[in-house]
């Protein structure tokens, strides 16, 4: 028996809560909780308020769901700079 398919819906972070969770505002205007898929856990990948987010969900309950990708935004380029300990 094949498993049941999941809907992958896109929206974005609206507000982090406790225990690594998200309130994820879909495009259809639905509010949902949703928390983050093992593999951005694994590889340390951050979501933050605002960041457009796809998020699958199983048709038995919509109202919850797990962020597998984190779209990429306009901004600086590459992550705070770090210094050197030792001075030349």
């Amino acid at each position: 028996m094949a498993k049941e398919e999941l809907l992958t819906m896109e929206g974005f972070v609206e507000e982090l809560l406790p225990d690594g969770r998200f309130a994820v505002l879909l495009d259809n205007e639905h509010k949902i909780i949703a928390y983050t898929a093992g593999k951005m856990r694994k590889f340390r990948i951050r979501t933050v308020v605002g960041d457009r987010v796809h998020v699958e969900m199983t048709p038995y309950d919509l109202t919850k769901g797990r962020v597998v990708f984190r779209e990429k935004t306009q901004g600086p380029s590459g992550g705070p700079k770090r210094r050197s300990q030792f001075k030349r």
